[in-house]
This record gives C-alpha cells, structure tokens and sequence, in this order.
C-alpha cells in the first residue's frame, strides 16, 4: 500500500519541504530508505520502529520503502523521524490518509516514542507556510521557535500516540504556553558608561557604529580594549523586524535557541578563540553549518589578540569582510550564509605587550616585533577602516567621578546618522557607509577644497592603496554625517586620516 506524508530539512538557511513517500509490498521484512539519505536519516530506521511499537502501533512485518523527495538534494535531518513514522501508519492502514493532507511534521523520535527537538525548525516553518501548509506539528521543546511566524498553526505533541490521538480526532493536544519574547534590546553586559577615561577610543567606536566600520585596537594589556570592544553593540542602531528574524534563522539552524525566547533582538557578540579553526570561522563541514562570521550577521564579531590567531583563519575573514557573506562549496550543494558583520579586532604591540608604552617595560627586540605584527597580513589589515591607538589609563582617569555618556544617549546619535545613511544609499541596496562601493563613495563623498588637498598628502605619505583610499573617505563621511554636515570638510578628512596613520613609530602594523 503507498502513502505520503511530509517533512521538512534546511539547505543554508532554507528550508525545504521534504515529501516522504512509503510503499509496502509483501516480502521478506525489511526497510530501505532512497532519495539521499545522510547518517542521522538512515539511522532513523530503527528508531522509528521502536517508536511505533513501543508507542503501541503494530510496525508492518513487510517489505518497506521508503523514498524522500526531492531526491537529489542530501537530507540530513533527525527531523524526518516523525514524517517517515506517520507515512508508515499510513501506508499500513492505521492512520487515515486523508488525516495528514496539508500537515507538516519535524521532530525527531526516541526509542519509547517521544517527540525531540531539531535544529531549523523557524526556517522549517516559513517554508512550510510559503507551501500553504495549514498545521506543523513539532516537539514541545521547538513549540515557542515555531511559533515566531505568528501565521500558522503550530501543534506540539509529548508523544507519537499522542500526536495519532490528535490526528484521528481521538484526543487533544496539551495546552501550550504562548512564546513571550524576553530578548531586550537592552541587555548588553557593559556600558559606555562604565568606561573610565578613553575618549579617543569612544568616539572611534561611535564612528565604527554609526557607519559599521571595522576597528582594529592595538595597546598594552589592561588598557580596555576588550571592555571597549563588549561595550560596542549596546551603542549599534536596535535591529529591525527583517534583521532580527535573519539573526533568528541562522541561530535556529545551528542549533542555538535554547535560551532564547522569541526573535533574537539582540545585536550578536561573538568572541571566538583564537584556536578556532578556519570552518569554524568561515563556516562549512562534510553537512555546511554557519561560522562565527555568519553567528556575528548585524553584530559584532570580536578578535581578541590577532595575531595569535593562525594565519590560514585570518585570511578567510577577506571574503565575508569585501562581501558580506559567505559562501560554501560542496558536492553535495551550495550554500550561501549573509556576514554583514562589524569586525573588532584587539592586539598588543609586540610579544611582551609593552612596546611604546611609558613604563619602559618592553625588553622585545625589533626583530620580535617585526615577526609579531608580521602575523597578519596587509591585505586583511586593509580592510579594516579605523586602526586606533589604545593607551593605557592614568591615575586620575580611574578615579574621575565624573559620569560618561551612556550607551543610550550615544545610540541615538548613531541611529540618527544611520538614518541618514538608508535616505541616502537605500537606492542601491546599501543601508551605511562603510558597505559602500567604490562607484558609490565616488558619488556621495563629496569634499571641499581643503578637505582634497588633505587626501591627495594622505595618499602620497601613507602610500595607500585604492582601497585605503576609499576607506578614509567613507570614514570621512561617516565623520561628516555625524556633524550633520552634507559636504566632507578638511577637519572630518583629517580626523579620519589620523584613524589610518601608524599606530606607533617603531616597527608596526
């Protein structure tokens, strides 16, 4: 007897709707299950004929086959569980075909029958309602996830004969608590305003923020740079309903909501260590899955101490930096993750950490400091817009009383360039400056008199290259913008040249 249900497996952030097709034949008993299976699908098997039986159905002692649909693209979701489990019932007669019909299972079983959460169910759930899907039917612990899209019916049962108690009208399913988001834009570990001293600093970052400019901060250990660095999202624009959803889907198909309730509205922080390896920076593996670029997407993605991370890391940060996503290659498929990220990287000096420093402490000969900095390479160094000078605090810095601007009140200057920025660029699909293109700085950067003769010295003295050059004007309009002046006068040129000069006067990035 044939039968079909339907599940649901994720390609990049995509869901894609899986039709499980079932035939029983007469035979000697067995199960097979074509249509590329990976590892998780193949053991399935044996887990739905234990959650058959043991959830007190008869599990058919027949021949079974078992096809996914399509069956050129690889499916490596535990979520199939439950559709191949409710395609059986069908195709044996114990579950009415007509009671599945336009209903969509994710879920993965165990050996007694319960339902368990999977990975992607919100982009699951989107496809699913994309296809016209009327109910998804998904574990308790995916309920509240599910339910983000607000436009669909969401079913969550405990069990499997729970779930065919509900579909043959028997019985009810449990009462579920609605998804209460608790995600407060709010809730970031440090504030601007428990930054002692480090004016400098601030007003780089503000610039960083305003117009998503990279930051690289070079100083001795304990000046703040990592502080500073944790600090920058609680200044960031608050992400809108489209970002925020973006951010969820991403965290939903690697698996990270479990401590979240509702959409992730908080600006991601990631602080990944330097003994990371390439894919778990870029993203990838035998089945791709997203990288910290991709976990950092409108956030911040925070380097700490850079040149210990191996060069081979370092470099796959070029692409996602230029572009603003990342994309994978396999044989199986490709998949493109979005990395519009804001990339703070921190260093020390030179190996001992106090090179230029008053103290007089650093015993590094030049030629330790030339292969220290030599770590990262100019083309990475590049494409990073602001490299700031971090020096370490005085006395009477620590013990200033005076309170600093809070995060807040520099948010919403910030806000306000950025909303400067989207009247300006939203034409050409970019939403601040520092994304900007060449052709695009060529017609929004527009700079007086003064303001040319200081570039034209810059790229002479500094020797910079076509794209050093464009990051200082974007810099230099970011600058403009927060003095809400239309043309680039010669003082925001200057205080952006000063972000791209040397950061000491001995050996250096």
């Amino acid at each position: 007897m044939y039968a079909q249900s339907f599940g649901a497996t994720t390609v990049g952030l995509n869901g894609i709707i899986v039709t499980v097709e079932v035939d029983i034949a007469n035979g000697i008993p067995c199960l097979e299950i074509v249509g590329l299976p990976d590892a998780s699908v193949r053991e399935s098997k044996e887990r739905v004929r234990a959650a058959i039986k043991n959830a007190g159905f008869e599990y058919p002692q027949k021949r079974i086959t078992i096809n996914l649909a399509p069956a050129d693209l690889k499916k490596d979701s535990s979520g199939l569980d439950l559709p191949i489990a409710i395609g059986i019932l069908c195709a044996s007669g114990q579950l009415a075909q007509s009671a599945v019909e336009q209903k969509l299972f994710a879920a993965e079983l165990s050996l007694e029958g319960r339902l368990r959460p999977v990975a992607g169910i919100l982009p699951m759930v989107i496809e699913g309602k994309d296809q016209a899907f009327q109910e998804v039917f998904v574990a308790p612990e995916n309920c509240q996830e599910a339910e983000l899209t607000g436009s669909i019916a969401i079913g969550a049962a405990d069990n499997l004969e729970q779930l065919v108690g509900y579909l043959t009208g028997r019985d009810e399913l449990p009462a579920r608590e609605k998804s209460v988001e608790t995600e407060s834009c709010h809730s970031y570990e440090v504030d601007f305003a428990d930054i002692q001293g480090q004016l400098v600093a601030k007003r780089a970052l503000e610039i960083a923020a305003a117009g998503g400019h990279n930051v690289i901060m070079v100083g001795p250990p304990g000046a703040g740079k990592t502080m500073l660095a944790k600090a920058l999202p609680s200044i960031m624009p608050k992400m809108t309903n489209e970002e925020a959803l973006e951010v969820t889907k991403i965290y939903s198909v690697s698996g990270m909501m479990d401590h979240v309730r509702g959409l992730v509205r908080t600006r991601p922080f990631r602080s990944p260590h330097h003994t990371t390896s390439a894919i778990g920076m870029i993203g990838g593996g035998r089945i791709p899955r997203p990288g910290e670029v991709s976990l950092s997407h409108y956030g911040v993605l925070f380097l700490d101490e850079l040149p210990e991370f191996p060069r081979t890391v370092l470099e796959v940060l070029r692409q996602p930096l230029e572009d603003g996503q990342v994309t994978i290659a396999r044989v199986n498929a490709t998949v493109t993750y979005p990395a519009q990220i804001l990339l703070i990287s921190s260093a020390n000096p030179c190996p001992c950490g106090f090179f230029g420093d008053p103290s007089g402490k650093c015993c590094c000969s030049a030629a330790d400091i030339r292969r220290y900095t030599k770590k990262i390479s100019g083309p990475l160094l590049d494409r990073i817009d602001i490299h700031l000078p971090v020096a370490r605090l005085d006395y009477q810095d620590l013990v200033d009383k005076k309170q600093s601007e809070s995060s807040a009140t520099i948010r919403q200057r910030v806000e306000q360039v950025r909303q400067v920025e989207r009247q300006r660029l939203s034409k050409w699909g970019v939403f601040c400056n520092g994304a900007m293109s060449h052709k695009q700085v060529v017609k929004t950067c527009q700079l007086s008199v003064e303001a040319e003769k200081l570039v034209k010295q810059a790229f002479q003295k500094l020797n910079l290259s076509a794209r050093g050059y464009d990051r200082i004007l974007k810099v230099s309009r970011t600058i403009a913008d927060l003095a809400q002046s239309e043309l680039i006068e010669g003082v925001h040129v200057a205080e952006a040249i000063h972000y791209r000069s040397k950061l000491f006067d001995g050996p250096t990035f």
